[in-house]
């Protein structure tokens, strides 16, 4: 396309309706000057991820969600990379090409006999462990090795880094650099099965693990052969694991003298021989060292050309025009700058530091601060606060400052320690704060794809860390701030190493700063991803947690996402069995049949009351049965009553046993509260009868009283009786009713009215019950007459009824009797019982 053509092809239209204004073109920049000043809203990033047979959302607002994948929507086969594909993998996972003047290429020298021992192993189909210490030149051996076995192996060669990796980590590292498969991560089955065809020859430096972990690895790759770069003091793996070891050893004295000639690129001087000879011995011949020398023999020659090359305006910072002019450069006896000590030349990252411009230095506090992280060099302006900082990076590579470590930078072995003995990490936790807080704002950018935010993860999660161990609200506040935004973003960029580290971290933040939203959250995401890595009982923990903390709080969405995943934790666990309902399996089914079959007949034998508590304690039962023969039952009279039978006498025999327990707890203390000395001691009786209609929890002190009130008289005497006759209330065998006792006047005591000899449907009179049985008479009200009676009426205590039994007992006469139940006779006998000890007592005080 011509790039002065301003047609509408890269908006999808075609040049022929280039006119039209359908709303497809891009509006100007003009119309949104409006805006200006007012937050537009962000889209929230909603990726969906599958692994295994799950669908995993990750949402940064209420937390990720996971279900079971829905039929249809399973993602496709992973596909092999061709070999173009995988050199564009692997350059896109190398670290970029640092800012400024290009570093010198080096030699690899008095490697030979190593490189072709490793390349041979390798071709036969072993596995090899390059054994050396940390600035030994191991990452130059493994270049070379990989460069000499492109075409040993099908799927070629497989570089990765196991700086902070676990065996996870790299196994899922094999399988992206061989197969395509974006959004989807397999499931342990699934990728051993993958992972088991796979024939490259692998190559992993800065390795981490070892013992169980690494013999797992090699075990899942037979078709692999690894080359594996690791420090001495790793942890050697099994003997089953048949892993050749390569020793790594320093350089001869020549061999360092000939890399540091390199460095330099000019001949050394014979004081420089002889200095360059104590380092060897000092540094036991370690390469880095002499890479280290010679950019201190470099500055050394600057500075004996130009004395104001590293003054207040720096190497790459361009002089201004009102500086003053650099002096003239004075004679050759006066520009010997004398050699670096001994001690300088072992340990020189100070002294280099020193002479580098402010922004590597500042680059270098940062570093110090992140335990080593580089931050990319695009981070390096936003950081440091310089436009140029990004060529900070191509002077601390130049110097031997920094190594490779997968698609970024690190701290060269042994600089860090070097560098906060130097001061660099007096300012680490506000350097540290100043990273968390840049890559929060970076990392929730909308233009930031994950893939670019899992290049970084080492530098956030080493931000995060940093300050979490200080203790304070806003260090502790800036780390929760970045873990949630990072977050989600790491998760759906597959790194999921680095995203548990996020939250565990962040969650860790989150309980020092007090933010229990976001530890709820935290224990969520560590949830969802123990779910999806398999671990349930982890899940099931952190889940548990994170729904408590929400609850507490009234977060009903985070809640209910909290609670769907519980549920498929659950599901996976085997954990949705229906509740035990019964003991044995056989009750259930007979309680079924008796619900079902209505009301059994009078006679049959009840069924067992735990069989009862179950249909009652599980409405599921009843519920899921059809309404019809159980939910009511017919009468004689035409009505209809609810689930009539043994299961009303059961309810009204547990009532009337209810109100025998209260009647006679009120009975006793009456009786025992009082001191028989005292007035009004004896007064508590029970033996008034309620009118009809009257609660049953109404006091009969609440009625007017319409008899005469009785004359105070001395402390505990009653009213004398006339020793005679005394009249026997027996109950009629025969069932018809006994005539009540009535005054001289003819009216009941207490009443001032007529008596009757008819009975009454008043369940507290002495007519005949409901059921036809006998009941207890009740006595008259105890209100004293004018007239004492002559004779005192005694009654004899009677014998409460026997409990009705739990068949089906005939239909009663009429509504208005059934109504009252036997609740009411057990009541009413419950009554006389009671009153029948107090009632013999009466007759022998009074004669005392």
């Amino acid at each position: 396309m011509d790039p002065t053509h301003q047609g509408p092809e890269e908006y999808g239209q075609n040049a022929n309706d280039s006119d039209r204004s359908d709303g497809r073109r891009r509006p100007s920049r003009e119309s949104n000057a409006a805006d200006f000043g007012q937050p537009t809203p962000q889209q929230v990033r909603v990726v969906q991820v599958t692994v295994g047979d799950l669908l995993l959302t990750v949402n940064p607002v209420d937390g990720s969600e996971v279900e079971a994948c829905p039929p249809g929507s399973e993602p496709d086969a992973p596909v092999r990379r061709t070999p173009a594909e995988r050199t564009d993998h692997e350059r896109a996972g190398a670290p970029p090409v640092p800012a400024g003047p290009p570093a010198p290429q080096l030699p690899l020298l008095e490697r030979q006999e190593e490189r072709e021992r490793l390349a041979g192993l390798l071709a036969r189909g072993r596995s090899v462990r390059l054994t050396g210490q940390a600035g030994s030149g191991r990452t130059a051996l493994l270049d070379a090795v990989a460069a000499d076995c492109t075409d040993l192996a099908p799927d070629g060669v497989v570089r990765l880094s196991g700086h902070r990796r676990t065996g996870a980590d790299l196994l899922y590292g094999v399988f992206d650099a061989i197969y395509r498969a974006p959004l989807h991560r397999p499931g342990p089955e699934e990728l051993l099965a993958l992972v088991r065809s796979i024939g490259a020859v692998v190559v992993i430096d800065d390795l981490e693990i070892g013992g169980a972990a690494l013999d797992g690895l090699l075990e899942a790759t037979p078709e692999c052969a690894f080359l594996f770069g690791t420090a001495p003091d790793l942890t050697a793996p099994g003997v089953d694991a048949h892993l050749e070891e390569v020793l790594l050893a320093g350089l001869g004295r020549s061999a360092s003298l000939e890399l540091l000639e390199k460095v330099v690129e000019r001949p050394l001087t014979e004081d420089e021989r002889n200095w360059a000879g104590d380092l060897w011995f000092e540094s036991e011949g370690l390469p880095l060292r002499f890479v280290q020398a010679g950019s201190l023999l470099r500055q050394r020659d600057r500075l004996n050309t130009d004395p104001a090359a590293f003054d207040e305006y720096e190497y790459f910072e361009p002089r201004p025009d009102d500086a003053p002019p650099v002096p003239e450069a004075p004679t050759a006896e006066t520009l010997d700058v004398p050699l670096p000590s001994l001690g300088e030349g072992a340990a020189p990252a100070v002294l280099l530091a020193s002479r580098l411009s402010e922004a590597a230095r500042e680059t270098l506090r940062f570093t110090v601060a992140l335990g080593g992280e580089v931050p990319h060099q695009a981070h390096l302006p936003a950081l440091v606060g310089d436009t140029h900082a990004d060529a900070a990076l191509g002077e601390l590579a130049g110097c031997g400052l920094l190594s490779p470590a997968g698609p970024r930078y690190r701290l060269a072995a042994g600089v860090l320690a070097q560098l906060e003995a130097g001061g660099y990490a007096e300012s680490a936790a506000a350097h540290a704060r100043t990273a968390a807080q840049h890559y929060a704002w970076w990392v929730s950018h909308p233009s930031v794809t994950p893939q670019r935010a899992v290049a970084e993860a080492d530098a956030i999660v080493a931000a995060m860390s940093r300050l979490v161990p200080d203790g304070e609200a806003g260090q502790a506040s800036a780390a929760v701030l970045l873990a949630r935004s990072a977050a989600p973003a790491l998760a759906a960029g597959m790194s999921w190493g680095a995203w548990e580290k996020a939250l565990r971290v962040g969650q860790e933040a989150a309980r020092i700063a007090g933010e229990v939203a976001e530890e709820a959250y935290f224990h969520h995401e560590l949830g969802v991803l123990a779910l999806c890595s398999g671990n349930l009982d982890r899940a099931r923990t952190e889940l548990e947690t994170s729904i408590s903390m929400r609850g507490a709080l009234a977060d009903k969405s985070g809640a209910v996402a909290g609670r769907r995943a519980l549920a498929l934790v659950a599901d996976r666990s085997g954990g949705f069995a229906p509740p035990v309902r019964s003991q044995t399996g056989e009750e259930v089914p007979a309680v079924r049949h008796d619900l079902l079959a209505g009301t059994p007949p009078v006679g049959s034998p009840a069924p067992p009351p735990f069989a009862r508590q179950t249909v009652e304690e599980d409405p599921t039962l009843i519920s899921s049965l059809p309404p019809g023969p159980r939910a009511t039952a017919p009468k004689p009279g035409g009505g209809r009553v609810l689930l009539g039978g043994a299961r009303r006498n059961l309810a009204a025999a547990g009532a009337g046993a209810l109100l025998v327990a209260v009647l006679g707890t009120v009975v006793t203390l009456g009786l025992t509260a009082g001191d028989p000395e005292e007035p009004g001691s004896r007064n508590v009786t029970t033996e008034q009868s309620s009118p009809e209609g009257t609660p049953e929890d109404a006091s009969p002190a609440d009625e007017p009283d319409e008899g005469p009130a009785p004359d105070d008289g001395a402390p505990g005497e009653e009213a004398p009786a006339t020793p005679g006759t005394s009249a026997s209330a027996t109950p009629s065998t025969s069932g018809s009713p006994s005539p009540a006792p009535s005054s001289p006047d003819g009216s009941s005591p207490g009443t001032g009215e007529p008596s009757s000899t008819l009975p009454t449907e008043d369940p507290t009179s002495d007519g005949p019950s409901p059921s036809g049985k006998p009941t207890t008479p009740t006595k008259p009200p105890t209100t004293p007459p004018t007239t004492p009676p002559t004779t005192p009426p005694t009654e004899t205590p009677t014998t409460p009824p026997t409990e009705t039994p739990t068949e089906e007992p005939p239909p009663p006469p009429d509504t208005t009797s059934s109504a009252s139940g036997p609740a009411e006779s057990a009541g009413a006998s419950a009554s006389s019982t009671a009153d029948a000890p107090a009632q013999s007592e009466d007759p022998t005080e009074a004669a005392a």
